[in-house]
C-alpha cells in the first residue's frame, strides 16, 4: 500500500481528473503521483498530467469550466492550473517522450484515490525527469526515491538507452549502481 498522500493533493487529483475526463480530454497521470500510484513515496509538489499538444487548450478550458485559474507560461511545453491552491501542470512535450497514441497505449489504467485513470509508465517518468536535469535543475531526490522503492517495476536497460546522451542521467544511473539499487550501469562499456 502506498504511503499516505495529502488530502489537498488527493482532492485536487479527483477534481481535475474528473474535469479532464468529462471534457473528453485524453490524459495520463505523470510525475511523482504516477510513482505514488504504483507504490512509491507520496509527493507534495504538484499534479502532473500528460496531454497531447493539440489538446492543451481544451484541457485548460475543461479546468476553467470548473472554476480553476489557468496560465500558459512561455516555456511552450506545459500549461498550468490551480485547484484550491494545488498546482496542476499540463505537460504536452516532456523531454524524450512524444505524447501520442503509442504513449497512451503504454499507460496502465489504475485506480488512483478511487478514480480510474491512465498512469504514465515508470520508465517514461524517469526518462522525462532525468532528461530534464541540468546545471540549474539538478535534484536527484525524487528519482532516487522512485528508484529505491520501485526498482523492480522499471526497465533499467530501456531507461539507460533512452537517456545515454545526458551526462546527468549517466551520473544518476552510476550512482544507483554504486548504491546497489540497480546493477552497475552499462554505459561505461558503451563508449
Amino acid at each position: 500500500m502506498p504511503a499516505s498522500q495529502s488530502d489537498d493533493i488527493l482532492a485536487a487529483l479527483k477534481q481535475t481528473a474528473a474535469a479532464l475526463r468529462d471534457g473528453g480530454i485524453e490524459f495520463a497521470l505523470g510525475g511523482g503521483l504516477a510513482a505514488w500510484a504504483r507504490g512509491g513515496p507520496p509527493t507534495e509538489h504538484d499534479i502532473d498530467y500528460l496531454v497531447r499538444p493539440d489538446d492543451t487548450e481544451a484541457a485548460l478550458a475543461a479546468l476553467r469550466k470548473c472554476g480553476m485559474r489557468t496560465d500558459v507560461p512561455p516555456e511552450g511545453w506545459l500549461a498550468k492550473a490551480w485547484c484550491d491552491g494545488v498546482l496542476i501542470d499540463l505537460i504536452n512535450a516532456p523531454m524524450g517522450i512524444t505524447i501520442d497514441d503509442d504513449f497512451f497505449a503504454r499507460c496502465d489504467q489504475i485506480s488512483v484515490a478511487a478514480v480510474s485513470m491512465p498512469v504514465m509508465p515508470l520508465d517514461d517518468v524517469l526518462v522525462g525527469k532525468l532528461l530534464a536535469l541540468n546545471e540549474h535543475n539538478l535534484d536527484f531526490g525524487p528519482p532516487l526515491q522512485w528508484a529505491r522503492s520501485l526498482r523492480e517495476q522499471i526497465d533499467w536497460i530501456d531507461v539507460e538507452e533512452r537517456t545515454i546522451g545526458s551526462p546527468f542521467a549517466r551520473t544518476f544511473l552510476t550512482m544507483l549502481g554504486e548504491l546497489g539499487v540497480i546493477p552497475i550501469a552499462r554505459h561505461a562499456a558503451c563508449k
